[in-house]
């Protein structure tokens, strides 16, 4: 009975190792399906160990989450090649804002997270099961994206939360995923932040995935991921009224390290939404 079991469980991987080969439909619903699966039941066993080490919803966390979502890379065959992470060392509290392209993003994160640092999140993030649950207790600021007035209220008790716990912020400034290897125009919210909290931007950049990761094409293969971690830009003595060019000035350097990192010169087509379930965003 036993080794009948056997044989329709080779016979299953065998089919869907041919079907995969095949059909890059079918690889690319099985290998996103087996991302969701992943972040779901490892979500659902290291709640428990934040809940046991830190005892609730804490920044700390974020250390025990890092550590496991690290270990994700190897499933996938993706490989980090990691630049000037120490920009991330300096005193106090900053801003950190990054290029936004798929939910694989989550695992480019987690590769280069510095310590004492929080994420900025959708509000529906919160009810994504066990993701939402360990998202919290990581101590993910959740706004509402529908709610411009909200938001800002949010972002007001974050600028004070910043200061008096000295810890750093990241934010998406694109404020939702774009896939087209290029950036979308930056949302002001991150830099109003840090002109408020006179604190510094620190610029990551990462690669573009499409070569590697295209859900239009079902692609979605191994593939190497360049992270450029650029030196913070100073924000003391700037008021409101420089928010504009230092967002201009932002993104110009991180658009332009994109293309650098990807190994394409700078192109001015537009970039296309691509929707999905866990994104992240700052709607100001």
């Amino acid at each position: 009975m036993e080794l009948g079991w056997l044989l329709w469980g080779a016979a299953v991987l065998l089919l869907l190792h041919l079907l995969m080969e095949l059909s890059p439909a079918v690889n690319f619903a099985l290998r996103i399906g087996f991302y969701y699966v992943l972040c779901i039941v490892c979500s659902g066993l290291t709640a428990p160990v934040c809940l046991l080490v830190n005892g609730g919803r804490t920044v700390k966390n974020m250390r025990i989450i890092k550590t496991v979502v690290k270990s994700f890379k190897y499933f996938f065959g993706l490989r980090f090649e990691v630049k000037g992470l120490e920009n991330f060392e300096v005193e106090g509290p900053a801003i950190i804002v990054s290029n936004h392209q798929s939910i694989l993003d989550m695992m480019g994160l987690m590769e280069v997270l510095p310590d004492g640092c929080v994420q900025v999140g959708k509000k529906e993030l919160m009810y994504a099961g066990t993701v939402g649950l360990i998202t919290y207790l990581g101590g993910v600021i959740f706004i509402n994206r529908k709610s411009t007035t909200s938001a800002k209220m949010v972002m007001a008790e974050v600028a004070k939360t910043m200061i008096a716990d000295n810890v750093k912020v990241w934010v998406y400034p694109e404020g939702t995923r774009n896939c087209t290897g290029d950036l979308l125009p930056f949302k002001k919210g991150a830099f109003h932040l840090a002109v408020q909290a006179q604190v510094p931007v620190i610029p990551v950049v990462y690669s573009s995935f499409t070569t590697f990761y295209n859900p239009k094409k079902n692609l979605f293969t191994s593939g190497k991921i360049k992270v450029e971690v650029l030196p913070p830009i100073e924000t003391k003595g700037l008021t409101s009224d420089n928010v504009s060019d230092l967002t201009d000035r932002c993104y110009n350097l991180m658009r332009e390290t994109l293309f650098r990192l990807s190994g394409r010169p700078a192109s001015g087509a537009g970039a296309l939404h691509c929707p999905g379930v866990l994104e992240p965003s700052l709607p100001l």
